[in-house]
């Protein structure tokens, strides 16, 4: 897939300025803001990514845990069928 560039536009002032300020420039941990916003954004992603993994962490678990008269046999047209399901809701 084939990245394309986006330019954005954000307004802040106040404090949110200032501690953008604080962290751009010759003593800033940032050259630019371009930078920092770049950095902002990937941390985010990796944040979403890892909750992602915790979710399917804990239903694993709650499924280890669960006892075995808890589970049914289900085919792959059922797992489609459900998914399916969840998905128009």
């Amino acid at each position: 897939m084939m990245s394309q560039s986006m330019t954005l536009t954000v307004r802040i002032s106040g404090q949110l300025s200032e501690f953008v300020a604080e962290n751009v420039g010759d003593h800033g941990t940032y050259e630019n803001i371009s930078e920092y916003v770049r950095d902002l954004i990937r941390r985010d992603r990796e944040r979403a990514e890892l909750e992602g993994i915790e979710r399917i962490k804990l239903e694993l678990v709650r499924g280890f845990e669960a006892p075995d008269h808890r589970f049914a046999p289900l085919s792959a047209d059922d797992v489609i069928f459900r998914h399916s399901q969840k998905s128009s809701k």
